[in-house]
């Protein structure tokens, strides 16, 4: 199933320990890598010859905790090669020099046995200080700092894998000018990744198949697909608090049907940011739509909220954790039911998860075919609307039933926008 590729994101917003109060809850979710912004914050070079590592090393530290690896979508742009703040000054002002800081940061994380294997190279680099990152990149400019950048990485790390642009509009001229040029010079491009944010997870699937599409044209190249940040139109989200949960399931099941490699839902944990922290490196416009966007706009996007609470859409994530082992075949007749069902060799057990995708309930006839034994079943049913917050109150068990070996049938109803689950054993 390698639901582990379903994976996290956080960042973009604060060198503070964002995710150190949630160790445990995050570890439960077990994602395979966690995105993490690396970003002009951390204050990696402050001078000419001195590096500081320490504010850096601890948000990795935090992802490590959590049993994920680093995913780095480098984004310094420090005042040594970019003295003026300016989003549309893109390269450094000494590619040699700038070579050099790219290695000495990549073989420190090398050195310290960090795990790393991903580096992006930039962040919504088609928006710039829109998509929290100060880089707006011309397609010619993008390919000449990809090229001098991920020379730098992979003469620190030979093992790494480089690639980007990680798009906020995935058909921005960006991407085929980068693959263009990698094809033509023979460059490395071990992943491509882009954004999205919106209430349709049919058109993120066909945004992955654009993508793919694109690839196609340079049959040289093999590039992983990565969609590095997703989720509901933050702008305009439904409110029903049913829709994210289910929204979230319906989302990685296209994303695994329609063979997304990986993906990181953004994000993790919401946080304020400090306008201070950010006039030092964006323009006052930049600085001021960062704090008005995350202080003061209705935030839905975190599995955890500002207050640390855990949201509902974390319990899809859970229940989509324990879709571990092989995957079985689930077959649906209705285009808004879809499902996963695995078999977990480790924990000697089966695993089902269904859900339906639309605002209108569906009755369901459930057959299980060819059970191998007798089971013991618990059903479970993630309640989004619900007043409490354990975690028994929002994935609410059924009593324990049996059924026999053999072929079964079930009756179950979905409600709107409903998540339910089994365990078989």
């Amino acid at each position: 199933m390698h639901m582990e590729r379903m994976a996290l994101g956080q960042g973009g917003l604060s060198d503070e320990p964002m995710l150190s109060g949630r160790i445990t809850e995050i570890r439960a979710l077990h994602p395979g890598v966690i995105r993490l912004f690396v970003s002009e914050y951390y204050n990696v070079i402050p001078e000419k010859g001195k590096y500081h590592f320490r504010t850096l090393d601890s948000m990795v530290n935090s992802i490590l905790q959590t049993g994920a690896k680093p995913f780095m979508s480098f984004c310094l742009k420090p005042k040594l090669f970019f003295p003026v703040v300016d989003q549309d000054i893109v390269e450094p002002n000494d590619y040699k020099a700038w070579e050099q800081f790219v290695f000495d940061v990549v073989k420190h994380f090398l050195d310290r046995n960090a795990g790393i294997t991903y580096w992006e190279v930039g962040n919504e680099v088609d928006i710039g200080e829109d998509g929290g990152t100060p880089y707006r990149f011309k397609p010619e400019s993008y390919a000449r700092y990809y090229e001098h950048t991920v020379a730098a990485i992979l003469r620190a790390d030979p093992k790494a894998k480089v690639g980007g642009p990680a798009l906020a509009w995935y058909k921005s001229p960006i991407l085929p000018e980068l693959l263009k040029v990698c094809a033509a010079k023979k460059l490395p491009l071990h992943f491509v990744s882009w954004h999205h944010y919106n209430n349709s997870p049919e058109v993120i699937r066909e945004q992955i198949d654009y993508v793919k599409a694109l690839i196609a044209k340079h049959p040289g190249l093999h590039p992983e697909t990565i969609m590095n940040e997703w989720n509901m139109d933050l702008f305009n989200p439904p409110l029903d608090p049913r829709f994210q949960p289910c929204y979230v399931a319906e989302t990685v099941w296209q994303m695994k049907d329609a063979g997304l490699d990986w993906s990181c839902y953004y994000q993790i944990k919401d946080w304020y940011v400090s306008y201070e922290t950010f006039a030092k490196i964006f323009s006052p416009g930049g600085a001021a739509f960062m704090t008005r966007w995350w202080n003061r706009q209705a935030q839905f996007s975190g599995l955890i909220d500002y207050q640390n609470q855990i949201r509902p859409a974390y319990y899809t994530f859970k229940l989509l954790s324990r879709m571990a082992g092989e995957r079985l075949e689930l077959k649906s007749s209705n285009g808004k039911v879809h499902g996963f069902a695995t078999h977990d060799p480790q924990l000697q057990m089966h695993n089902m998860m269904l859900w339906n995708f639309s605002d209108r309930p569906v009755m369901v006839s459930l057959k299980l075919e060819d059970l191998p034994k007798d089971m013991r079943v618990r059903h479970i049913v993630l309640d989004a609307t619900g007043a409490g917050l354990e975690e028994n109150q929002r994935l609410r068990p059924d009593p324990f039933i049996k059924v026999a070996a053999g072929t079964q049938q079930l009756t179950v109803r979905l409600e709107p926008w409903a998540v339910h689950y089994w365990s078989l054993e």
